[in-house]
Order: structure tokens, then sequence, then C-alpha cells
């Protein structure tokens, strides 16, 4: 076992799941009750990265994170380095292709509150930011769960943008999913399967975990 990558991949897992988790609930909870021009476009372009080849959408975020870019270069000018294989440069590209499995489970949520529950919280005199935190929130934590779930075990098993915006530097970018590909390289067919087991054991927790949600919402509803 690659310890390090494995500590690695624990640690993007849980800093982007922290970015995204609040910025999940930005996004979806106007998708979800707001009729506005250009939401049917907004929707497709959160869900992109679903349906994009990993490699495509690694080359688009390597041009808009390399040095030729305006804000690689912003972050070389303040931090001295290249945002580009580095931990941080991952870690953005690593919101930029989760953020489908933050938004959807959490709009889907947002979706299934009844209108009237949320006039209610209103006619009792709750702003609209203290509806969100004692009413709103506390009925759409499934889908915020979902997404937490999701999130985490997507950053876990990512390869193909990983691998291309943050390359395989020890301590800095491989993650356990790259340590993985490096076992099978050199035909250390051991390691690979401990690493993969260990990736299979976290993706099975959150298919259960998943299905589990989803009959409680169904049981809610």
């Amino acid at each position: 076992m690659d310890w390090s990558a494995l500590a690695l991949s624990l640690q993007l897992a849980l800093a982007t799941t922290a970015i995204l988790l609040p910025l999940a609930v930005l996004i979806a909870r106007p998708l979800a009750w707001r009729r506005f021009p250009g939401r049917s476009f907004a929707e497709a372009l959160v869900a992109l990265p679903l349906v994009l080849p990993p490699t495509v959408l690694g080359f688009y975020l390597l041009v808009a994170l390399g040095d030729a870019s305006a804000l690689g270069q912003a972050y070389q000018a303040l931090t001295g380095r290249a945002l580009v294989f580095t931990f941080d440069g991952l870690l953005l590209a690593s919101i930029v292709f989760n953020l489908p499995f933050a938004v959807q489970p959490v709009q889907r949520a947002f979706d299934a509150i009844p209108r009237e529950v949320r006039e209610a919280a209103w006619c009792c005199g709750m702003t609209r930011w203290q509806a969100l935190w004692k009413v709103e929130l506390p009925l759409a934590w499934p889908g915020l769960l979902a997404a937490v779930v999701l999130t985490f075990a997507h950053t876990l098993g990512e390869f193909g943008v990983v691998l291309m915006v943050g390359g395989n530097i020890s301590n800095e970018t491989r993650t356990v999913a790259i340590a993985i590909y490096d076992r099978v390289q050199t035909f250390d067919d051991r390691g690979a399967a401990i690493m993969s087991a260990t990736l299979v054991a976290f993706s099975f927790a959150a298919i259960a975990a998943i299905n589990w949600l989803g009959r409680k919402v169904d049981h809610r509803g």
C-alpha cells in the first residue's frame, strides 16, 4: 500500500468536499426553485463533466490553469510557482470535475421541498436566510449527504483529469488511483490489488449509502 498516495487522496477528497458542499447549495437552490432565462444552459454546464472524456476535461483544465492563462500567471505572481502539477491546481481541477456530483443531489433535494413549506416559514417572520438554515437545509439533508458521499468517493477514484493536471509527483500530486497505475506498470500485481480493493471498498460503501438515502427520501415523500 502506498500510504502517502492514500493520504494525499484522502486530503484531496476532504478538501474538495468541504469546498463543494456550500458551493453546491448556492448553485442548486436557484436551479431548483427559480425559472430564469438560460436555466437549461446552466444545468447543462453543471452536468458537462459527467459526459466529457476525462482527457478532454483535463486538457482544457490544463490550458485554463497553465502558465499562459490569466489564472496561472496570477497564481505564479502570488506564490512564485506554477499552478499546474501542484496540489492547489489539482484541488481546483477536482472542484470542477466533481461539480455535478455535488450539485445534482442537492438540487433534487431542494426540488422535493414543497413551496408551501418555504412560504410558511416566511409567513412566520423568518428571513430567506433563516428559512434556509432552519427549514430548507434540515429537509434537504439526504441530498446534502448524498453529495458528500458521491464527491468524496469520486475524488478518490478519479484518474484521467488528475494525471493531466497534476501529473505524477510523489507527495504532491500522486493519488492512489495513479499509484495503482504505477504498480501495474511495474508488474506489482499484489500492490495494485491491495490499493484497488481499498477503492472498491470505498465505492461499495458509497453506493450502499446512496441506496439507503434514496429509500429515506422515498419514505419521506
